[in-house]
């Protein structure tokens, strides 16, 4: 299940782009946490704490902000086009028995038997919608695939989820299956190219024609030089 850690937010005055670069400058991220129908808070946390929480998998936190503790649920978190740097993150406040609807990754375990016997494994779904406890959020749900043979599918409806989880995603839809591998297609038959004939000389024919019938004429004079 999620692990919740503890994390201590400082106040935040500043808005907009050159403010968030001065926080992180700082080695603070810019934050802001809603909900339960309370004032949204605009905070700041120690960035490399937050990173490695969240490239951890850790969802919800025990987080101290606005002079009191609270359970808050990492909603939303924003990177930079590279996917590198954090820029900024939204928490939602939760309750110990509050339940929300949240993606966790599938896991896939075991060798199919299928893909052995020559097939290929093809995983169509990789996140699966889930309603839990906030405080009892799966880190990923665990696919086995050590019985599917070549030709045999893992539908939603087919997985195992821990006690309190509920799907709330299409029971129908698959999860993984083993195909049969794509056929190559066949080379392309090389056309054979003709020999390209030598280019005609207009007028030619007919200058050879009456050449010969020059030469052929009876007493034709041959010219000779002294």
């Amino acid at each position: 299940m999620a692990e919740a850690v503890h994390l201590i937010a400082e106040p935040r005055t500043g808005r907009g782009t050159q403010a968030a670069r001065r926080l992180r400058r700082q080695g603070l991220v810019p934050a802001v946490v809603y909900g339960h129908k309370e004032a949204t808070l605009s905070v700041a946390l120690p960035l490399e704490e937050v990173e490695k929480l969240i490239r951890r998998g850790v969802r919800v936190v025990d987080l101290r902000a606005g002079g009191k503790e609270e359970k808050a649920f990492i909603r939303e978190v924003q990177w930079d086009h590279l996917g590198k740097d954090l820029l900024h993150v939204d928490f939602t406040r939760v309750s110990a028995d509050e339940r929300i609807v949240v993606s966790v990754p599938l896991e896939i375990r075991g060798t199919a038997p299928g893909v052995t016997a020559g097939g290929v494994l093809d995983q169509p779904l990789h996140l699966l919608s889930i309603e839990c406890l906030a405080i009892s959020i799966p880190e990923s749900i665990r696919v086995n695939v050590g019985e599917l043979q070549l030709g045999a599918a893992i539908h939603v409806r087919d997985l195992t989820l821990p006690p309190g989880v509920k799907t709330m995603s299409d029971p129908d839809a698959i999860v993984v299956h083993v195909t049969l591998p794509a056929a190559e297609p066949e080379p392309a038959p090389v056309a054979e190219v003709p020999e390209a004939a030598e280019p005609e000389v207009i007028g030619q024919k007919e200058k050879e024609k009456a050449e010969k019938e020059e030469a052929e004429e009876p007493g034709a004079r041959t010219e000779s030089r002294k």
